[in-house]
């Protein structure tokens, strides 16, 4: 799997849900999970959703645009994208802002290969 990539995920927290442990954190974009794909945490690999917004989803479809990197975790987290849309790292920084501001973190926009 590498950044460009077509990946189909599960969203199992939609825009506007609470997060499990924290009920003070509520989820402006879409998250979920790669089905089958471990992430270093063992758990599947976790994905935000930009782009669709106005929707609600269950599953999504799209393009791998980046990878943020926790720097204090052993996990990252992929950002997806419907085909053809393109998030700058600032507007992608800002989106997912409202969890990531608890790590220190890198976005990875260009090719590389993922585990």
């Amino acid at each position: 799997m590498k950044i460009g990539d077509t990946v189909t995920i599960k969203i199992d927290r939609p825009i506007g849900s609470v997060h499990p442990k924290h009920p003070d954190l509520i989820y402006p974009i879409h998250y979920g999970y790669v089905p089958g794909l471990l992430a270093p945490d063992g758990e599947e690999q976790d994905a935000y959703v930009l782009g669709v917004d106005s929707q609600p989803l269950e599953e999504f479809t799209g393009r791998l645009i980046a990878v943020i990197h926790r720097y204090d975790d052993v996990e990252e987290k992929w950002v997806l994208a419907p085909e053809g849309m393109v998030f700058t790292r600032e507007e992608i920084l800002a989106a997912t802002h409202f969890q990531e501001q608890y790590y220190h973190i890198a976005v990875y926009m260009e090719d590389r290969e993922l585990p």
